[in-house]
């Protein structure tokens, strides 16, 4: 048996597991990956082609955050589903950013079209971080710091 698993390509030591427990149980990897991959999810696929067209990674997130979506999703692995990298993700308690006292400025520069260094700049002269505008509008500040300081 071992001999055809390897003709086959496969891992031989498979055979040294139970038969009557689950592979996940097993081997340790208790995410199932049943969804599409990132890069195929028709949500995200033409962010993931602007990448494969050579555009910087940077660019790539600015378009994120143009159309309204969470630009640290280019920060995760393109070939594994979007609900299996984010099932560890703490539940988002707090208002979005864009509406924590805070930070509303900031993103209602974005929102008139003022450049993104521009904003960056208004944070550093402020006192704040700047990472934190390319973060998304949309998660709490306690989130967004969470995810910032991975």
């Amino acid at each position: 048996v071992k001999n055809t698993l390897i003709r086959d390509g496969k891992d031989p030591s498979i055979t040294e597991f139970y038969p009557d427990k689950s592979l996940a149980s097993q081997t340790g990897s208790d995410v199932v990956d049943d969804g599409l991959s990132l890069k195929e999810d028709p949500e995200y696929e033409k962010y993931f082609k602007m990448l494969k067209m050579g555009l910087p990674v940077g660019a790539v997130k600015n378009a994120l955050v143009r159309d309204g979506r969470d630009p640290t999703i280019m920060d995760l692995d393109p070939d594994k589903s979007l609900e299996s990298q984010l099932k560890g993700e703490t539940t988002d308690d707090g208002p979005p950013l864009r509406e924590d006292p805070e930070y509303e400025k900031y993103f209602k520069m974005l929102r008139m079209d003022l450049p993104l260094g521009a904003v960056q700049n208004a944070l550093v002269r402020d006192g704040k971080d700047p990472g934190i505008i390319d973060l998304g509008p949309d998660k709490s500040l306690k989130r967004a710091k969470g995810r910032h300081n991975r």
